[in-house]
């Protein structure tokens, strides 16, 4: 096992859905930059919520990200209630469907 340390420096891997967003994004000319698990969201005391990607649009709006394959409840609670709390940021939930990405606004 790694120590403590180089756990936490260690780079977020992608699964196979979030790498074909992260392609999707990357084609993308409305948007500046991009990241992936690019910042960790407390929604309690010990209840933290990390988004998929941030993405920066050219008109300096900053939106979050959620792909999934499937949904598991607590997760869409999560992203509630990260869309409640934090207001300056859109939230978003991404599946891929046969055509394309199927969007969810929070």
């Amino acid at each position: 096992m790694l120590p403590k340390a180089e756990l936490e420096c260690r780079e977020p891997e992608m699964n196979k859905l979030e790498a074909a967003f992260a392609r999707e994004l990357s084609c993308r000319p409305a948007i500046l930059w991009w990241g992936f698990e690019p910042l960790k969201l407390r929604l309690a005391k010990k209840c933290f919520y990390t988004p998929d990607f941030g993405v920066l649009y050219k008109d300096r709006s900053f939106h979050l990200y959620e792909v999934k394959g499937f949904w598991r409840e607590d997760a869409r609670v999560k992203l509630k209630v990260a869309a409640q709390s934090f207001p300056m940021f859109s939230f978003h939930a991404v599946t891929r469907t046969k055509s394309g990405w199927r969007q969810e606004d929070f």
